[in-house]
């Protein structure tokens, strides 16, 4: 697949929508001193290549009484079952991430809960499902870096 290119502009129009998805186009046309139909058209441009794909909200989970974080590491029995594990794992909603991954554990999992009552019962349910050889928990203790931002730039800098 070949590589999208972006300009100056593509890039102060993400570094916006990243900072908030919801800001409107003219918004960000009147900072960039451009035509809002110009903002349209590369946001569009960006969206049909893939780079854009979609926006999300984000909550605060602590204001919402979902403030205590764990990772879980999964060992599985067998790698064949990695599906039917995923399977069972979707149906957990406390289970917000879950990657494949290769090293120590199968699967790795990003769990959310009230308390470490709630996150006993999400780990006891993951420990429950059929080809679950084991797991091990680490509890997040704060969320020191989560910058999007960082990243994109960097990208932009080898482009």
């Amino acid at each position: 697949m070949a590589k999208i290119k972006l300009d100056e502009i593509d890039h102060q129009i993400l570094d916006m929508l990243i900072e908030n998805t919801r800001i409107p186009f003219t918004d960000i046309a009147k900072k960039l001193s451009i035509s809002a139909g110009t903002i349209h058209v590369r946001v569009k441009k960006m969206e049909d290549s893939g780079i854009i794909k979609g926006s999300s909200l984000t909550l605060d989970y602590r204001k919402l009484g979902y403030s205590f974080i764990a990772y879980v590491g999964v060992f599985l029995q067998k790698t064949s079952q990695t599906k039917f594990v995923l399977e069972r794992i979707n149906e957990i909603p406390f289970i917000t991430v879950a990657h494949i991954t290769t090293g120590k554990f199968n699967i790795f999992c990003k769990i959310r809960a009230k308390d470490t009552e709630h996150a006993k019962d999400i780990i006891f349910m993951l420990d429950d499902i059929e080809g679950v050889y084991r797991t091990e928990t680490m509890i997040s203790l704060e969320e020191s870096l989560n910058d999007k931002k960082r990243l994109m730039h960097s990208i932009f800098n080898d482009m």
